[in-house]
This record gives C-alpha cells, structure tokens and sequence, in this order.
C-alpha cells in the first residue's frame, strides 16, 4: 500500500480535474431546468422520447436526464476528495458514458428504450465525454503530487 506524501488538503492535477468534470455535469444539470437556455422548455417531459426539450438547442433533455447529471456531478465531487476515488470517477463515469453512447447508437432517438432520453447530438456528446474522462485517468493517474507543486 503506497503511503501519500502530499499535505492534507492539496489536490492533485487527477482531483482537479475530476471537480472541473463534476462541475461541467452539475452545470448542465442545473441549465437543463432553465427556459430560455433550455429551448421547448414547456415540453419538459420527466423521461422518454416524448420530451421536446433541447438545452442550448441541440441536447434533448428530460426532469430524468437533468437529475442523472446532477447526480452525477454530485458523485464526482464527493469522489474527487482523494486521488484514488478521482481516478474511479473519471475512468468508471468514461465507461459509463461510452456505454450510454452504444446505447444511444442502437436504441434510437423514437423507441421507448430511449428513456433518458437521447438524441443524435447527445450520442456523440456521450463519445467524447467518455473518451476525455478515460484520457484524463490514464494521463493524470501517475501524478500525485500536488497541482503545480514540482518534485525536486
């Protein structure tokens, strides 16, 4: 087991980034439920295919969809306390989401599968989501020390 050598409290580069995607996830939770930001917002619909509601115009959303990634964004900050959990949120939530981008893929956008629900612009939101998540696990994992501290 190996024993931490950083100072209680400082965050290393993986537990930065982990909170920077916690927060994007909290964001885009919170501006699903904003009209205006949230377009056919009055179309809102709690999950399925049925909902019109697009944020920013493009992402289709639902009151499910918006709390997954409230949920989501709540995980990760509670898991980016450690650099251990921070590498299990990026690297877990990655393939989770390049697990919903399948499933988009083969659902469809109409079908009741599709209960999130997801639209074309979300299935590829979802690739490369996933794929910067992993990235960002495998590239930041080996650095525990401290963000912006460097080794002597």
């Amino acid at each position: 087991m190996a024993v931490s050598t950083r100072p209680p409290g400082v965050r290393t580069a993986l537990q930065w980034s982990a909170l920077g995607v916690a927060g994007v996830f909290l964001f885009a939770g919170i501006l699903g439920f904003v009209p205006g930001i949230t377009s056919n917002y009055g179309s809102l619909g709690f999950a399925g295919p049925g909902s019109g509601a697009l944020l920013l115009g493009i992402f289709q959303v639902s009151v499910l969809h918006n709390l997954v990634h409230l949920l989501f964004g709540a995980a990760g900050l509670f898991m980016a306390r450690t650099h251990r959990q921070a590498r299990n949120f990026l690297t877990y939530g990655g393939v989770i989401y390049l697990v919903l981008w399948l499933y988009g893929l083969l659902i469809g956008d109409e079908t009741p599968a599709n209960f999130i629900p997801e639209n074309y612009a979300d299935n590829w939101l979802h690739l490369i989501l996933g794929l910067a998540m992993i990235v960002l696990a495998v590239l930041l994992s080996p650095r525990t020390t401290p963000a912006g501290s460097r080794k002597s």
